[in-house]
């Protein structure tokens, strides 16, 4: 297992695999699993039985990637970017971008 260092609403590109190069957003984020949901990435199909509220048929959805594949986008260039952690003056430790030296976090 390895230290995640993206969080939901991170803005990140695919390195890697069929989606290599597309861009989108962080649903969600599975530490144990070391996957993340990024918005429009990795679609599967999936088929699905009606019931009383799902109407059936073949949905379209996110499925996880794994954390490895992903890299986030420097905020200034929007371009991939390796992450380093350093603690600022007033005590707080945030994630910043190795490629600009920008803040990720807010």
């Amino acid at each position: 297992m390895m230290a995640v260092r993206i969080r939901k609403g991170d803005r990140v590109a695919v390195t890697t695999g069929r989606d290599k190069g597309k861009t989108g957003d962080v649903v969600k984020v599975f530490p144990k699993l070391d996957k993340a949901i990024v918005q429009g990435v990795n679609m599967v199909k999936r088929h699905t039985r009606p019931t009383g509220s799902v109407a059936g048929g073949i949905i379209e959805k996110e499925a996880a990637i794994h954390v490895s594949n992903l890299a986030h986008l420097d905020p200034k260039d929007d371009k991939p970017t390796r992450v380093g952690t350093k603690v600022l003056e007033d005590g707080r430790k945030v994630r910043f971008a190795k490629r600009s030296g920008e803040v990720i976090d807010s």
